[in-house]
């Protein structure tokens, strides 16, 4: 059995800037646990595969093309492929969301 626990988990350099843990990667999926702290933000980007956020703790604000909506704890949205998508923190605490991708991407994300 593995097990994987994001605060043993080196964090991965990505465009994004904040704090980011690939926790599965494999040809099938990716799970990636991510850290916004107050003020952090994603930047606006689109994924060639479907995308799921599941929220882990705080409140953040979720943008899908364009629809914006805050979500807290215990909140799955899902982010269909090739829509621009963002999450921000525009709160006071911690967000923090697990994004899996199914299937693993074989193309790179695109920042806009």
């Amino acid at each position: 059995m593995k097990c994987t626990s994001f605060r043993e988990t080196e964090q991965a350099s990505t465009p994004h800037g904040v704090k980011v843990c690939k926790l599965y990667d494999t040809p099938d999926a990716q799970a990636i646990h991510i850290t916004l702290e107050p003020g952090e933000s994603l930047k606006r980007h689109i994924t060639p595969v479907d995308v799921f956020f599941y929220v882990l703790e705080g409140t953040g604000v979720v943008e899908i093309g364009d629809e914006k909506k805050t979500v807290s704890r215990d909140t799955l949205v899902e982010s269909p492929k090739d829509i621009p998508h963002c999450l921000y923190n525009e709160s006071d605490a911690t967000f923090r969301f697990l994004v899996v991708k199914a299937p693993r991407p074989v193309t790179a994300t695109k920042l806009l």
